[in-house]
């Protein structure tokens, strides 16, 4: 029996998916929350600890990703599935790294999120065909053409970005606005044929073209 935890703040979205994967025979839903303050109180007096937990990211208070370290605080042997609408690399990749086992679009039909969450059960990731492929672009072999030339400017973004600076910091760091940084980073993408953060990162393209 998969003992199942939701954590979703949208009240109707998180009942209508408490009541279908609770009417499987081989789900419980035990504990349905709003937030990951809100799911971790009512997780410490719960008799039946969940074993499986399928959140968003957009919550109040802690995101779905930063809340991974805190739930796993409490249920360390559980396994947390991401639930979004948002499936960019960047937040992806972060999920990822943060501990989660999967990540779905949440306009996954329910009958198959049902299917993979029992893949979870059964040991599996399972991701969204649009998440994987983030996935496999990322172990894909840089072909990155030599002749590619980014600007002082832009260089010294990618170096930011390298660092793990947000948009933000790596503005004030040159001092300018996150705007401009913005502009910037969308010329980066072109030229580096990436569409993400994590993907520059990935490529070590600083490490390999800026060093001195």
């Amino acid at each position: 029996m998969i003992e199942l935890g939701i954590i979703e703040d949208q009240q109707a979205i998180r009942e209508a998916l408490c009541s279908y994967l609770g009417e499987q025979p081989d789900i419980n839903c035990v504990v349905q929350a709003g937030s990951v303050s809100e799911f971790t109180e009512q997780v410490q007096v719960l008799t039946s600890k969940p074993t499986l937990i399928l959140s968003d990211i957009g919550l109040p208070g802690l995101s779905g990703i930063e809340g991974l370290a805190v739930i796993q605080r409490y249920l360390p042997d559980a396994a947390v599935v991401m639930l979004s609408i948002h499936t960019d690399a960047d937040r992806v990749f972060e999920a990822l790294r943060a501990g989660a086992v999967g990540y779905l679009d949440k306009m996954t039909p329910l009958p198959m999120l049902a299917e993979l969450l029992r893949q979870v059960a059964a040991g599996g990731s399972p991701m969204s065909p649009s998440v994987a492929r983030h996935v496999i672009k990322h172990f894909w072999p840089s072909r990155q053409s030599p002749e590619v030339t980014l600007t002082p400017r832009e260089k010294d973004i990618v170096r930011g970005i390298e660092d793990g600076l947000s948009y933000k910091l790596i503005a004030d760091r040159l001092n300018v606005s996150i705007d401009t940084v913005r502009t910037h980073i969308r010329q980066i993408y072109r030229k580096l044929q990436v569409n993400s953060k994590a993907e520059v990162i990935s490529r070590g393209w600083a490490r390999t073209h800026l060093a001195g």
